[in-house]
């Protein structure tokens, strides 16, 4: 990517951020990076913030595996 292109794709990331943050969404700016990608190869932007409050909805699984208990002996 040329340095002028590189640029005006960080101040245009800069200023979708920004009207993030305004508008309270909660997205990080690499959250909102990977969404402004997904919609410039044409992904719908409306699906995706569909996407993104399920995702929100969504319980948050605790880091530690699973524990399964062990299967009963038969006689």
């Amino acid at each position: 990517m040329d340095p002028d292109a590189a640029r005006t794709a960080r101040e245009s990331l800069d200023l979708a951020f920004h009207m993030s943050n305004l508008l309270d969404t909660g997205l990080d700016r690499h959250t909102l990076s990977v969404l402004i990608a997904l919609c410039d190869l044409g992904l719908n932007p409306e699906a995706l913030a569909a996407l993104v409050k399920e995702l929100r909805r969504e319980p948050q699984h605790s880091s530690s595996p699973p524990t399964y208990a062990a299967p009963s002996s038969l006689p």
